[in-house]
């Protein structure tokens, strides 16, 4: 499925930005020049987590199980452009999941897996999803119930593939004697398919999902070269080498997962080691066991180890001489600190699952003080926009004037071969998400700086998100699911400021006269009645009297926030 037009392919590929390699072609390229080299590496916890002890995957055996995944879609009837929903943790079977699907043209729509029933069952009616993939437990949690709630609740969904023991005696795919079964001829119906679907770099591989300021998530659409495109921003800024030992701390859901860990490690032919759930010591031990040549982590987290040194001993800051960190403003003394006490270039990523992609690297902000707080400006035939591919401008929401001069705020707005499409099968969607120019209209708020223009610097955010451990959360979608609560009247969410988190979920409510609000027993509602994944759960509650607002009626967030300082 293409859903760009031939007129930005075209352009896109004379600018040398896309190519007709896709997903596949890379990951075959490495597994010929070195079939015997590490590729994939799981948790160590991962029998905590997946039920199964960690695996260790050469280039030749991960496509030896990339063969076999790819056999067993087809043998289940999935075949080009249906709609794959993947729920699993970090393992090595979510990158054999993904290379399948893009093996075969199966689009995959990866869900992180804290998203129970509320989010899914929207997400699944939205694909018209034919197939689901999970894990029948992860952690302590039931997936395969949840994967069959989804399938009651949608019929679309022909085929529920899980990994692990199967409990259910319904009709389910368990996915280890699934492959055990096949035969030659399943192999070679799987080649056939294969041929037939003859995947092409500007097709769908990926839909995934973005919480903004609607209550429903919007999927984002992106093929091979809109990925391969971000990606390789990335792997410049963050130095990643052929070879690289990449350790992947984020879910591999969106952006943060694909770009910085998925692609670079396909571009680079190097060795993925993943990370799930996020745990700070484990999460140390594996770069110094792994060798890591490369990593993200959260500014909370980067400041946290800074400030307990005897925490980062035994590291080789040789080996990872570059640390990726975004989705909050990155402080001055940590990005200074980790360059002066251990020659470690700590980037700042600015990023979205719709493509925008502003890197402050080595390279192009040297200064840790001014790359903590300023991000390349790409403009139309300047030298950022070669290096980035696409071009920005800041622009008056209200008025739609460009802005030009340093220091006034406005909205990013962006164009070029990072940029999606459209979201998913929702035209008015995408209409109201791009100008009449056609540049993509972030909701994110900048200024212009720098003494000759050249840096933008972030402000806030247009649009009402909060930002929870790197996960978008819409505050809409929250307060919806509260107001069916049988005794609040109306309710407010905003981000609570945590030093580790970000942000956490705190919602200001009003409750009827004579009842009481209880949050352990508001959060049983929100996660039992109404399905909410546990990270958008309640962790402040404030009963007020009357919600401050407008003249019209429009909760004033500003006063909710100033409240909590």
């Amino acid at each position: 499925m293409i859903t760009i037009s031939r007129e930005k392919a075209v352009a896109c590929k004379q600018s040398g930005w896309w190519g007709e390699e896709s997903t596949n072609d890379l990951f075959k390229k490495h597994v010929a020049a070195k079939p015997q080299q590490l590729a994939l590496v799981d948790p160590p916890n991962t029998m905590a987590i997946y039920g199964r002890e960690p695996k260790r995957l050469s280039w030749a055996e991960a496509e030896g199980m990339v063969a076999r995944y790819t056999a067993m879609f087809v043998k289940h009837g999935l075949k080009k452009d249906d709609a794959l929903i993947v729920q699993m943790p970090n393992c090595v079977e979510l990158s054999i999941v993904y290379l399948a699907c893009a093996r075969l043209g199966v689009i995959a729509s990866p869900v992180p897996a804290l998203y129970r029933d509320n989010e899914l069952i929207n997400i699944a009616e939205q694909l018209a999803a034919k197939a689901i993939i999970t894990a029948s437990r992860i952690g302590k949690y039931d997936h395969e119930s949840l994967a069959l709630r989804l399938q009651q609740k949608n019929p679309s969904i022909v085929k529920v593939f899980c990994i692990g023991d199967i409990d259910s005696s319904v009709e389910i795919v368990d996915v280890e004697k699934a492959l055990d079964s096949l035969n030659q001829e399943d192999l070679a119906a799987a080649s056939a398919a294969i041929n037939e679907s003859a995947v092409l770099a500007d097709e769908v591989f990926t839909v995934c999902w973005t919480s903004g300021t609607e209550s429903s998530p919007k999927g984002v659409p992106r093929n091979h070269n809109e990925w391969l495109a971000i990606s390789r921003i990335v792997v410049v800024a963050n130095e990643v080498g052929d070879g690289a030992h990449i350790l992947n701390p984020f879910p591999m859901v969106n952006m943060a997962g694909f770009a910085a860990s998925f692609y670079p490690w396909l571009l680079s032919g190097g060795v993925l080691v993943q990370h799930h759930p996020f745990d700070l010591n484990l999460f140390i031990q594996q770069i110094r066991d792994e060798n890591i040549t490369s990593t993200s982590a959260p500014p909370a987290v980067l400041n946290l180890l800074l400030q307990n040194e005897e925490m980062l001993h035994g590291i080789d800051f040789k080996l990872l001489k570059t640390i990726g960190s975004g989705s909050a403003p990155l402080s001055e003394w940590m990005v200074k600190g980790y360059q002066d006490k251990f020659n470690v270039c700590i980037t700042n990523l600015f990023g979205s699952n719709e493509g925008t992609a502003l890197v402050s690297s080595l390279q192009t902000i040297p200064d840790p003080v001014l790359r903590a707080k300023y991000l390349p400006r790409p403009l139309e035939g300047g030298e950022s926009a070669s290096r980035y591919g696409f071009i920005t401008r800041i622009v008056n929401p209200d008025t739609e004037e460009e802005i030009t001069k340093t220091g006034e705020v406005g909205e990013l707005r962006i164009k070029g071969p990072t940029v999606f499409s459209g979201y998913w099968k929702n035209p008015e969607a995408t209409r109201c998400a791009f100008d009449t120019e056609g540049w993509f209209k972030t909701g994110d708020l900048f200024q212009i700086s720098g003494e000759q223009q050249e840096f933008l610097q972030f402000s806030s955010r247009l649009k009402d998100i909060l930002i929870r451990g790197g996960m978008n959360i819409s505050p809409v979608e929250i307060e919806t699911l509260l107001l069916a609560h049988p005794v609040i009247t109306a309710a407010a969410v905003v981000g609570l400021p945590d030093k580790i988190l970000g942000e956490r979920v705190c919602a200001f409510v009003e409750i009827k006269k004579g009842h009481s609000a209880d949050i352990d027993a508001i959060n049983t509602f929100l996660r039992e009645e109404k399905g909410l994944a546990v990270f958008k759960q309640i962790e402040r509650l404030e009963v007020v009297d009357a919600l401050p607002r407008n003249p019209v009626g429009k909760v004033l967030k500003t006063i909710l926030r100033e409240e909590l300082v």
